[in-house]
Protein backbone atom coordinates (compact mmCIF):
# COMPACT_ATOMS: atom_id res chain seq x y z
CA UNK A 1 0.00 0.00 0.00
CA UNK A 2 1.31 3.55 -1.18
CA UNK A 3 1.66 5.91 1.76
CA UNK A 4 0.08 9.36 2.00
CA UNK A 5 1.75 12.69 1.59
CA UNK A 6 0.94 14.75 4.66
CA UNK A 7 1.65 18.45 3.89
CA UNK A 8 3.36 19.76 7.08
CA UNK A 9 3.42 23.82 7.87
CA UNK A 10 5.99 25.26 9.82
CA UNK A 11 5.72 28.72 10.91
CA UNK A 12 7.15 31.76 8.99
CA UNK A 13 10.65 32.69 11.05
CA UNK A 14 10.53 29.49 12.51
CA UNK A 15 13.08 26.47 12.35
CA UNK A 16 10.98 23.57 13.74
CA UNK A 17 7.09 22.66 14.22
CA UNK A 18 6.36 21.31 17.54
CA UNK A 19 2.49 20.01 18.29
CA UNK A 20 0.81 17.26 20.10
CA UNK A 21 -2.56 16.07 19.47
CA UNK A 22 -4.76 12.62 20.07
CA UNK A 23 -6.20 9.70 19.08
CA UNK A 24 -7.88 9.09 16.53
CA UNK A 25 -6.52 11.89 14.18
CA UNK A 26 -6.38 12.83 10.48
CA UNK A 27 -2.33 12.12 10.05
CA UNK A 28 -2.63 8.73 11.81
CA UNK A 29 -2.19 7.05 9.10
CA UNK A 30 0.64 5.39 6.55
CA UNK A 31 2.28 8.55 5.72
CA UNK A 32 5.34 10.11 4.56
CA UNK A 33 6.66 13.47 4.27
CA UNK A 34 9.88 15.79 3.46
CA UNK A 35 10.60 16.64 7.01
CA UNK A 36 11.94 14.80 9.81
CA UNK A 37 9.70 13.96 12.72
CA UNK A 38 10.77 13.27 16.45
CA UNK A 39 7.39 11.18 17.68
CA UNK A 40 6.88 10.67 21.24
CA UNK A 41 4.10 8.06 22.72
CA UNK A 42 2.46 9.90 25.95
CA UNK A 43 -0.69 7.34 25.50
CA UNK A 44 -2.24 3.76 24.46
CA UNK A 45 -0.54 1.12 23.90
CA UNK A 46 -0.64 -0.58 19.99
CA UNK A 47 1.82 -0.93 17.32
CA UNK A 48 3.60 1.11 14.65
CA UNK A 49 5.40 0.77 11.46
CA UNK A 50 8.38 2.41 10.27
CA UNK A 51 9.31 1.14 6.82
CA UNK A 52 9.96 -2.30 7.01
CA UNK A 53 10.22 -2.24 10.79
CA UNK A 54 6.60 -3.70 12.75
CA UNK A 55 6.86 -2.83 16.91
CA UNK A 56 5.23 -2.82 19.59
CA UNK A 57 4.77 0.41 21.14
CA UNK A 58 3.42 1.46 24.77
CA UNK A 59 3.89 4.83 26.68
CA UNK A 60 7.19 6.85 26.45
CA UNK A 61 8.05 5.14 22.49
CA UNK A 62 10.32 7.54 21.41
CA UNK A 63 11.76 7.38 17.33
CA UNK A 64 13.12 10.16 15.04
CA UNK A 65 12.55 9.27 11.38
CA UNK A 66 14.25 10.57 8.36
CA UNK A 67 12.93 12.51 5.37
CA UNK A 68 10.11 10.49 3.05
CA UNK A 69 10.54 7.62 5.68
CA UNK A 70 6.61 6.39 5.80
CA UNK A 71 5.02 5.53 9.63
CA UNK A 72 2.28 5.16 11.60
CA UNK A 73 1.37 4.43 14.89
CA UNK A 74 -2.13 2.33 15.27
CA UNK A 75 -3.27 2.66 19.16
CA UNK A 76 -5.25 -0.63 20.66
CA UNK A 77 -8.68 1.68 21.61
CA UNK A 78 -11.97 0.85 20.70
CA UNK A 79 -13.75 2.20 17.93
CA UNK A 80 -15.56 4.91 19.13
CA UNK A 81 -12.47 5.67 22.17
CA UNK A 82 -11.18 9.05 21.81
CA UNK A 83 -7.91 9.50 23.35
CA UNK A 84 -7.18 13.63 24.45
CA UNK A 85 -3.74 13.69 23.92
CA UNK A 86 -1.81 10.55 22.66
CA UNK A 87 1.46 11.83 21.73
CA UNK A 88 3.79 14.94 20.65
CA UNK A 89 5.53 15.36 17.51
CA UNK A 90 8.70 17.48 16.96
CA UNK A 91 9.31 18.47 12.53
CA UNK A 92 12.03 20.43 11.12
CA UNK A 93 13.53 19.82 7.55
CA UNK A 94 16.92 19.32 6.32
CA UNK A 95 17.42 22.53 4.87
CA UNK A 96 16.93 23.77 8.19
CA UNK A 97 18.59 21.94 10.50
CA UNK A 98 21.74 21.76 7.87
CA UNK A 99 21.52 25.59 7.91
CA UNK A 100 21.98 25.75 11.66
CA UNK A 101 24.99 23.69 11.45
CA UNK A 102 26.89 25.99 8.86
CA UNK A 103 25.91 29.00 11.42
CA UNK A 104 26.94 27.01 14.69
CA UNK A 105 29.73 24.56 14.42
CA UNK A 106 28.97 22.71 17.70
CA UNK A 107 25.69 21.51 16.20
CA UNK A 108 27.67 19.05 13.62
CA UNK A 109 27.78 16.02 16.15
CA UNK A 110 24.06 16.04 15.60
CA UNK A 111 24.75 14.64 12.11
CA UNK A 112 25.48 11.44 12.99
CA UNK A 113 21.84 10.68 14.73
CA UNK A 114 20.11 12.61 11.88
CA UNK A 115 22.09 10.22 9.01
CA UNK A 116 20.88 7.44 11.26
CA UNK A 117 17.02 8.35 11.19
CA UNK A 118 16.58 7.96 7.58
CA UNK A 119 16.36 4.26 9.08
CA UNK A 120 13.77 5.22 11.93
CA UNK A 121 15.64 5.78 15.04
CA UNK A 122 14.07 4.21 18.22
CA UNK A 123 16.09 5.75 21.58
CA UNK A 124 16.26 4.39 24.77
CA UNK A 125 13.89 4.62 28.04
CA UNK A 126 16.46 6.48 29.57
CA UNK A 127 16.76 9.06 26.94
CA UNK A 128 12.69 9.52 26.87
CA UNK A 129 12.85 10.50 30.20
CA UNK A 130 15.10 13.13 29.42
CA UNK A 131 13.22 14.85 26.62
CA UNK A 132 9.88 13.90 27.50
CA UNK A 133 9.64 17.10 29.78
CA UNK A 134 11.54 19.25 26.96
CA UNK A 135 9.21 18.33 24.52
CA UNK A 136 6.21 19.07 26.40
CA UNK A 137 7.30 22.41 27.25
CA UNK A 138 8.54 22.59 23.75
CA UNK A 139 5.00 22.73 22.17
CA UNK A 140 4.06 26.03 23.98
CA UNK A 141 7.61 27.97 24.23
CA UNK A 142 8.40 31.16 22.46
CA UNK A 143 10.84 33.09 21.47
CA UNK A 144 14.67 32.16 22.57
CA UNK A 145 13.05 29.27 25.00
CA UNK A 146 12.08 27.24 22.01
CA UNK A 147 15.46 27.63 20.52
CA UNK A 148 17.17 25.97 24.03
CA UNK A 149 14.97 23.23 24.30
CA UNK A 150 15.47 22.20 20.52
CA UNK A 151 19.04 22.14 21.38
CA UNK A 152 18.33 20.13 24.50
CA UNK A 153 16.57 17.64 23.36
CA UNK A 154 18.94 16.93 20.75
CA UNK A 155 21.70 17.05 23.16
CA UNK A 156 20.07 14.23 24.83
CA UNK A 157 19.37 12.17 21.94
CA UNK A 158 22.91 12.67 20.34
CA UNK A 159 24.66 10.76 23.61
CA UNK A 160 22.14 8.13 23.59
CA UNK A 161 24.57 5.04 23.10
CA UNK A 162 21.63 2.36 23.32
CA UNK A 163 19.15 3.99 20.10
CA UNK A 164 18.97 1.47 17.35
CA UNK A 165 17.88 1.61 13.95
CA UNK A 166 14.73 0.08 12.88
CA UNK A 167 14.27 -0.57 9.43
CA UNK A 168 16.06 -3.21 7.23
CA UNK A 169 19.52 -1.88 5.43
CA UNK A 170 18.55 -2.57 2.14
CA UNK A 171 14.99 -0.50 2.43
CA UNK A 172 15.23 2.95 0.95
CA UNK A 173 12.36 4.94 0.61
CA UNK A 174 11.09 5.72 -2.69
CA UNK A 175 9.23 9.35 -2.83
CA UNK A 176 9.33 9.64 -6.07
CA UNK A 177 7.56 6.41 -6.42
CA UNK A 178 5.32 7.75 -3.61
CA UNK A 179 4.41 10.74 -5.53
CA UNK A 180 2.89 8.68 -8.14
CA UNK A 181 -0.16 8.33 -6.14
CA UNK A 182 -2.66 11.14 -7.87
CA UNK A 183 -4.10 11.52 -4.48
CA UNK A 184 -0.35 12.61 -3.25
CA UNK A 185 0.25 15.03 -6.09
CA UNK A 186 -3.26 16.77 -5.72
CA UNK A 187 -1.90 17.42 -1.86
CA UNK A 188 1.45 18.48 -3.26
CA UNK A 189 -0.68 20.92 -5.74
CA UNK A 190 -2.87 22.29 -3.02
CA UNK A 191 0.57 22.60 -0.73
CA UNK A 192 2.30 25.20 -3.12
CA UNK A 193 -0.64 26.58 -4.96
CA UNK A 194 -2.72 27.12 -0.78
CA UNK A 195 -3.29 31.14 -1.70
CA UNK A 196 -4.42 30.69 -5.38
CA UNK A 197 -7.83 30.14 -6.39
CA UNK A 198 -8.55 25.74 -7.43
CA UNK A 199 -11.65 23.85 -7.21
CA UNK A 200 -12.33 20.28 -6.48
CA UNK A 201 -12.94 19.61 -9.89
CA UNK A 202 -9.13 20.58 -10.66
CA UNK A 203 -7.79 18.50 -8.23
CA UNK A 204 -9.88 15.66 -9.52
CA UNK A 205 -8.01 15.91 -13.00
CA UNK A 206 -4.43 16.22 -11.61
CA UNK A 207 -5.16 12.98 -9.51
CA UNK A 208 -7.10 11.28 -12.85
CA UNK A 209 -9.99 10.21 -11.51
CA UNK A 210 -13.77 12.32 -11.50
CA UNK A 211 -15.08 14.51 -8.82
CA UNK A 212 -16.84 11.81 -7.51
CA UNK A 213 -13.91 9.55 -6.87
CA UNK A 214 -11.83 12.11 -5.51
CA UNK A 215 -13.79 13.59 -3.17
CA UNK A 216 -14.83 10.29 -1.40
CA UNK A 217 -10.62 9.37 -1.76
CA UNK A 218 -9.57 12.52 -0.09
CA UNK A 219 -11.90 11.91 2.77
CA UNK A 220 -11.10 8.98 3.42
CA UNK A 221 -7.37 9.38 3.29
CA UNK A 222 -7.27 12.67 5.81
CA UNK A 223 -10.84 12.22 7.54
CA UNK A 224 -11.79 15.60 6.53
CA UNK A 225 -13.77 17.43 3.22
CA UNK A 226 -11.83 18.98 0.79
CA UNK A 227 -12.85 22.26 1.86
CA UNK A 228 -12.22 22.11 5.54
CA UNK A 229 -8.83 20.78 4.55
CA UNK A 230 -7.88 23.90 2.55
CA UNK A 231 -9.90 25.62 5.33
CA UNK A 232 -7.21 24.86 7.96
CA UNK A 233 -3.92 25.27 6.56
CA UNK A 234 -5.10 28.37 5.58
CA UNK A 235 -6.12 29.76 8.67
CA UNK A 236 -2.55 27.71 10.23
CA UNK A 237 -0.85 30.18 7.48
CA UNK A 238 -2.75 33.04 8.49
CA UNK A 239 -1.84 32.59 12.25
CA UNK A 240 1.67 32.62 10.60
CA UNK A 241 1.47 35.82 9.54
CA UNK A 242 -0.73 37.27 12.52
CA UNK A 243 2.34 36.72 14.93
CA UNK A 244 5.36 37.33 12.74
CA UNK A 245 4.00 40.67 11.82
CA UNK A 246 2.00 42.36 14.73
CA UNK A 247 1.63 45.38 12.09
CA UNK A 248 -0.05 43.51 9.45
CA UNK A 249 -3.75 44.82 8.79
CA UNK A 250 -6.39 42.06 9.11
CA UNK A 251 -7.94 42.33 5.80
CA UNK A 252 -4.87 41.78 4.33
CA UNK A 253 -3.56 38.82 6.59
CA UNK A 254 -7.30 37.43 4.98
CA UNK A 255 -5.96 37.88 1.44
CA UNK A 256 -2.90 37.29 2.10
CA UNK A 257 -3.96 33.33 3.47
CA UNK A 258 -5.78 32.52 0.85
CA UNK A 259 -9.29 33.62 1.30
CA UNK A 260 -11.43 36.49 -0.41
CA UNK A 261 -13.84 37.64 1.75
CA UNK A 262 -13.16 39.17 5.11
CA UNK A 263 -16.14 37.90 6.69
CA UNK A 264 -15.74 34.31 5.53
CA UNK A 265 -12.24 34.61 6.82
CA UNK A 266 -13.18 36.26 10.70
CA UNK A 267 -15.62 33.12 11.02
CA UNK A 268 -13.46 30.21 9.77
CA UNK A 269 -10.67 31.83 12.38
CA UNK A 270 -13.23 31.60 14.93
CA UNK A 271 -14.07 28.22 14.38
CA UNK A 272 -10.59 26.84 14.67
CA UNK A 273 -9.03 28.97 17.53
CA UNK A 274 -12.61 30.08 18.82
CA UNK A 275 -11.64 33.96 18.99
CA UNK A 276 -11.05 36.13 16.32
CA UNK A 277 -7.56 37.02 14.58
CA UNK A 278 -6.88 40.25 16.43
CA UNK A 279 -7.56 38.81 20.03
CA UNK A 280 -5.24 35.81 18.72
CA UNK A 281 -2.76 38.35 17.67
CA UNK A 282 -2.89 40.31 21.27
CA UNK A 283 -2.67 36.66 23.27
CA UNK A 284 0.19 35.51 21.41
CA UNK A 285 1.77 39.04 22.05
CA UNK A 286 0.77 38.79 25.79
CA UNK A 287 2.69 35.37 25.93
CA UNK A 288 5.65 36.56 23.94
CA UNK A 289 6.25 39.50 26.32
CA UNK A 290 5.83 37.70 29.83
CA UNK A 291 8.32 35.45 27.84
CA UNK A 292 10.31 37.82 27.55
CA UNK A 293 9.59 39.69 30.96
CA UNK A 294 10.14 36.45 32.79
CA UNK A 295 13.71 35.84 31.03
CA UNK A 296 14.95 39.44 32.23
CA UNK A 297 14.00 38.80 36.17
CA UNK A 298 16.34 35.91 35.73
CA UNK A 299 19.04 37.22 34.34
CA UNK A 300 18.74 40.01 36.65
CA UNK A 301 18.35 37.83 39.81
Amino acid sequence: MQPDLEVIQIGRGETFRAHEHGYPYPTVRWHFHPEYELHHVVATTGRYFVGDFIGAFKPGNLVLTGPNLPHNWVSDVDADEKVPLRNRVLQFTDEAIRGAMDVIPELQCVSATLDKSRSGLLFSETTTVTVEPLLAELVNARGIRRIELFIGIFGALTQDCESRQLTGAEYLPDPSGYMSSGLNAALAFIDVNLTELFNEGDLADIAGVSRTTFSRSFRKHTGMSLVRYINRLRIGLACQLLISDQHEKITDVCYASGFNNLSNFNRQFAAQKGMSPSRFRARMLEHTNLSLDSGRSIQAA
